[in-house]
């Protein structure tokens, strides 16, 4: 494949590429915790109904597909409102993670030139991206309306523009931030087709990666140590899988998937292997060893597999990969061989529409999917999947997100209300 189409543009910087030293280590701050792969450290009530268990509630001032994230006492969560449609304010909220009280809000208007309200778009909406926090700083992305960062107190240090294109399929921004040390990295496929370095210092962009392919790229980076030692981005998207340093943006590998359609989950890390998931209409599963530069498409294929997530991404534990498919479906998957292991048909989800959109979550040996209108599924996180419970939803609008899990409290977010389970 030519690779005449991927620009990099980097600025020297000096960082020592790690997560914020002062971000307290059990934080989930971004989408999936602090390394992105949806471990709970500690253990947390797996049963709750609105009768139980549920420490308290906050009514949102708007709707979103994006999840809480938690640093410290403190939840922060994006919503979009308004007027209906592209005209919608968009909203960084930050709540107090003890009592549910609010905190700040802070607004930005909506952009010009909007993706109409329409088709696979009113499925997510406009705030779909999880904010990230550094400790003290939080930052979050709302597609067109560009890229803010404020103080935990809720003062804005900058707001940064990147881009305004709309994909051929115009289904809005869906993937989260990730922050490396002084570098927030912006998967900005919808907007720019490129995935982008900003300093969090004053919104600057440090570097820029350019892919024509990014264009139906839903998925947020994962930060992992490569080759020797060095800090990588790891995203896959239509067609590759690639590992940028974020101090520059350069390429350091990439693997030629040949993944079509588009792709929504991030990359899972396993101890020797990557795992990348999507693809349309045919999806697969596709395990790369990990280490080496350059072109690793050959030398570092493991296995793949027809069988695969489309929306949500996969949690890997004690060598399986698990996840619900948005169409109902439980699957684990051996990770060593890609062999599927159980692919059962949940009956027990409202029929109609793609009823899963969140990615599992393990808290302690229990795995926990929330459906979107169907309450929270927990499974024994073992091969079989044994579902153990099926927790009520507790309101009637969609639940999309992830949810959070620290401090022993799961944090659940819907179209209408945030909660804390305790």
């Amino acid at each position: 494949m030519a690779r005449t189409l991927l620009l990099w543009i980097p600025i020297t910087l000096t960082l020592a590429l790690i997560f914020a030293a002062d971000t307290p280590a059990e934080s989930w701050n971004r989408f999936r915790g602090h390394d992105g792969q949806g471990k709970a450290e500690g253990s947390a009530v797996t049963s709750w109904d609105n009768q139980s268990n549920v420490a308290w509630k906050l009514d949102l001032p708007g709707s979103g597909s994006s999840s809480p994230i938690v640093v410290d006492d403190r939840v922060f969560v994006t919503c979009y409102a308004g007027e209906v449609g592209e005209s919608a304010k968009r909203m960084l909220v930050c709540v107090n993670a003890k009592t549910g009280e609010e905190i700040w809000t802070h607004t930005i208007a909506a952009p010009e030139g909007e993706d109409r309200y329409q088709g696979f778009l009113t499925e997510h909406g406009y705030a779909s991206g999880s904010a990230a926090c550094d400790g003290k700083n939080v930052y979050a992305f709302f597609g067109k309306a560009g890229v803010v960062a404020l103080t935990v107190e809720g003062d804005l240090l900058w707001h940064k523009q990147v881009g305004d294109m709309s994909s051929n399929r115009r289904w809005g921004s869906g993937s989260s931030l990730v922050v490396a040390d002084d570098i927030v990295i912006v998967n900005a496929s919808e907007e720019a087709r490129a995935v982008i370095g900003l300093k969090t210092s004053d919104g600057s962009e440090a570097w820029r990666a350019e892919y024509n392919l990014l264009e139906l790229c839903f998925a947020t980076p994962v930060l992992v140590k490569g080759e020797g030692g060095v800090t990588e981005a790891v995203i896959a998207m239509p067609g590759e899988a690639w590992g940028l340093n974020p101090t520059n943006g350069k390429l350091r590998w990439f693997f030629e998937t040949g993944t079509g359609g588009n792709v929504s989950p991030s990359v899972v890390v396993g101890e020797d292997a990557f795992y990348t998931f999507g693809g349309y209409p045919q999806q697969q599963t596709i395990a790369i060893r990990r280490g080496g530069r350059k072109d690793i498409t050959e030398s570092h294929a493991l296995w793949e597999a027809s069988e695969s997530s489309y929306v949500a991404t996969p949690l890997l534990h004690q060598g399986h990969l698990y996840w619900v498919s948005d169409r109902g479906f439980a699957f684990s998957m051996n990770a060593s061989t890609g062999e599927t292991v159980t692919k059962s048909r949940l009956s027990n989800l409202r029929s109609g529409g793609r009823p899963v959109y969140a990615s599992p979550i393990l808290v302690g040996e229990e795995l926990i999917v929330v459906t979107r209108k169907s309450g929270t599924l927990v499974f024994e996180a073992s091969p079989e999947l044994k579902l153990i419970r099926q927790n009520p939803p507790l309101d009637e609008s969609q639940f999309n997100a992830t949810p959070a899990v620290t401090g022993g409290s799961i944090y659940l977010r819907s179209d209408k209300a945030l909660y804390c389970i305790r």
